[in-house]
This record gives C-alpha cells, sequence and structure tokens, in this order.
C-alpha cells in the first residue's frame, strides 16, 4: 500500500530535505567551479559531510550512522544534486552503493570493522562491478576472478567506470568464485585501497559530474582476507540485484535535484533578461517551456518518492524481481528521460549565454546524459520493466 508520504512530505522528511538543502547551498556551492574546471576533489568533503550528520544515513547510530532511512538518504541526495551534482553522486555511491550494501549483507564483525569510519567520512567508499568488457552484461560477462587460497581470497580482473574509486579507502567488489556457475557463481568482497595486488590505473576525465572521481581499478592478485567475503561463497548476485534496485531508487532523487535547480536558474533568468524590450519570461513559447519544466519535474518527484517509500523497507536479498524490480527501474528509466527533457529546455531558456562552459545551466546539462546509461541503461530499465509485466 503506498503511504502518504509518497506524494506529501512529512513534517520530519521536510525538515531533512531543507537542513541538506542548507548543508549544500552553504557548503558544497563554493566547490563546484574548481570542482568542474580542473576534475578536482575536495579532500575533507565527506569529512564535513559526516559531522552534519549526512552520511551513514541507514546506518543504525549503533554503527555510527544516522539512523534514518532510505527515503531520506533519497531527499538528502535530491537537496546535494541541487547545489553540485558531482558531490550528490560521489555521496550516492559512498553512502548507498558501499555502507548501505556492507551495512545490509555483512557480518556484524565486518560491520564493526568498516562502518564507522564510512559513517563519519575518514573513509570513503566505492562499488566495484562494471568492467571493460561487462556493462550493461555486468554479471554474465564479468571476468574478475577470486580463488581461495588458505585464509585469502586472490581476485584479478579490472574494474572501470567506478565512482569514487581513485580516492575510495573502502570498496565493495563483486568477483567470480565459481565462472562455471555464470551469474551464479559471483561473491562480494571489502578491499581495502593498501591491499597488496590492488590499484588504481588511470583516472577517468568526464564530460559531467566532472570532479567526482572515476576511475580504473586493477586486480593483479590482489589478497583479500577470507574474513572479507560478504554473505556465503557464490551468492554475491542477491547481493549485487537488491544493490541496484536501491541504486537506481536514489539515483532518481538525484535527477529531481538537477531539475529543481534547473527550473529555479530558468524562471530566474526569464523574468530578468530584456529582449524586444520586455523580459522573455513575458513570451509565450518560453513560458510555454517554463510550464513543460515544472510539469516534468513535479510528475518525475510524485513517482520518484513512491517508489522510494514503496522500497525504503526491502527486505535483505530482496530485489532484482517483482513490483520493486519493476518500479525502481521505472523510477530511473522517466527520470532519466525526463532530466534530459527538462535540461534541454533549461538550456533554450538561457540560449547563448548557456552554451558557455562555466554557467551553472551547462554544469548541469553536463551531468544529464549519463542519467540515462549508469546504473542500467534506458533500454535495460525497459527490458526489466516487460519482463515483469509480461510474466503474468
Amino acid at each position: 500500500m503506498v503511504t502518504p508520504r509518497s506524494f506529501v512530505l512529512s513534517a520530519d522528511d521536510r525538515a531533512v530535505l531543507d537542513a541538506a538543502d542548507k548543508f549544500a547551498r552553504n557548503e558544497f556551492v563554493p566547490l563546484a567551479r574548481r570542482m568542474d574546471d580542473e576534475e578536482w576533489w575536495p579532500p575533507d568533503i565527506f569529512q564535513r559531510i559526516g559531522a552534519a550528520g549526512f552520511m551513514g544515513v541507514t546506518v543504525p547510530a549503533e554503527h555510527g550512522g544516522a539512523g534514518m532511512d532510505l527515503f531520506s538518504s533519497g531527499l538528502i541526495c535530491q537537496a546535494f544534486a541541487r547545489w553540485n551534482p558531482a558531490l550528490a553522486l560521489s555521496w550516492a555511491a559512498h553512502d548507498n552503493l558501499c555502507v548501505n550494501n556492507i551495512y545490509r549483507n555483512a557480518s556484524e564483525a565486518q560491520r564493526r570493522q568498516y562502518l564507522p569510519g564510512l559513517c563519519d567520512g575518514s573513509k570513503i567508499g566505492a562499488l566495484g562491478l562494471t568492467e571493460p568488457g561487462a556493462g550493461s552484461d555486468a554479471l554474465g560477462a564479468m571476468r574478475t576472478s577470486a580463488r581461495r587460497v588458505g585464509d585469502h581470497y586472490i581476485l584479478n580482473g579490472t574494474k572501470i567506470y567506478i565512482t569514487n574509486g581513485p580516492v575510495a579507502d573502502v570498496l565493495l567488489v563483486y568477483a567470480k568464485t565459481a565462472p562455471e556457475l555464470g551469474a551464479k557463481g559471483i561473491s562480494a568482497f571489502i578491499v581495502e585501497k593498501d591491499f597488496p595486488g590492488f590499484k588504481v590505473a588511470q583516472k577517468l576525465v568526464k564530460m559531467g559530474f566532472r570532479g567526482s572521481q572515476t576511475g580504473e581499478l586493477v586486480f593483479d592478485d590482489c589478497r583479500v582476507p577470507a574474513a572479507n567475503l560478504v554473505g556465503k561463497e557464490n551468492e554475491g548476485v542477491k547481493i549485487v540485484m537488491s544493490g541496484l534496485d536501491l541504486e537506481r531508487a536514489l539515483v532518481a532523487a538525484l535527477c529531481v535535484g538537477i531539475c529543481e535547480r534547473a527550473l529555479e536558474l530558468s524562471v530566474e533568468y526569464a523574468r530578468t533578461r530584456v529582449q524586444f524590450g520586455k523580459p522573455i519570461g513575458s513570451f509565450q513559447m518560453v513560458q510555454a517551456m517554463l510550464a513543460e519544466m515544472y510539469t516534468e519535474t513535479e510528475a518525475m518527484k510524485t513517482l520518484v518518492w513512491r517508489t522510494l517509500a514503496e522500497v525504503n523497507d526491502l527486505e535483505i536479498g530482496g530485489g532484482g524481481r517483482g513490483e520493486a524490480h519493476k518500479l525502481t527501474a521505472a523510477s530511473i528509466l522517466f527520470a532519466g528521460e525526463a532530466c534530459n527533457r527538462v535540461l534541454n529546455k533549461a538550456m533554450q531558456v538561457h540560449g547563448g549565454g548557456g552554451y558557455i562552459w562555466e554557467s551553472e545551466i551547462n554544469r548541469l546539462f553536463r551531468c544529464i546524459k549519463i542519467l540515462e546509461i549508469g546504473a542500467g541503461t534506458s533500454e535495460v530499465r525497459k527490458l526489466i520493466i516487460a519482463e515483469e509485466l509480461l510474466k503474468g
């Protein structure tokens, strides 16, 4: 049953959104230009986020977290994306893909070892799934292997397009422990950056979300303690699929934040930009674009909040099937494609000024394409939805 908060925020939810918005406006905006110009990473920003209580959102206080929930995490991501999408993306990769997955699936000993540092921001987390030859077919085409030798697993392989990879201290990495079983032979491991055999091969320079560090990672006989196996051997697919559904729900909220800011900038520009002796907001074609941007953003927000609410209490190992799988795919499908439409109109409203690299609307525009690619392409999302619909 859909909860009322899917459509109208409670006072507590509004307080979380407003607090995250205020923090990001004060702390993230001054960093945005340099991050975009130089692909620069502010070294202490995660500790500042942690000190403000926005790290480890879904982790209970006993493990150092904020003790909130996935819905709150989505609101924080939405607010962060308004002011600095690059930091919002890095935060999401850390707090959802790494921290939340570790909390949901790790042993109590692993939680005690890794969560405190990840929750206070002194450690940066990342997820290692995608490979050079395994993008949309991330599980079937995975080649990274893990072989048990005594008290260690030996990992060999390469991961690419890994958000936070170049700066991560702790990584949740997927590898095949039984390649003959295909996707059913995948296991999950917690890897520290100082483990022998691990290295960052290169930092990748991107079109958008610049400053959010993305890299290629290499595991060359990387020695990982057997104690760092997350869950059971050959059962990593459950962690992958559940994690992907929650990732899609969260990244859709990032789209909302980007569109909210683009609309705000466009309305302000339409009020102040004068042509033919009057503000361009007085022209009906500009008004039509603003109205369409608003409608797309509000529709997106409703679906995203509903999805976050419905998967908020997704059971451990849940996901990868059924209503949650279908709904999260629909949420990110609509959000990613609507974000593209909204930002195209925002650029049109801004005209030549928006085409200039240093403008804020240009920075937002350069983010949108990856939102139709990451966490499963739009085409993969459609396949997921159709498959669930046709199961009968």
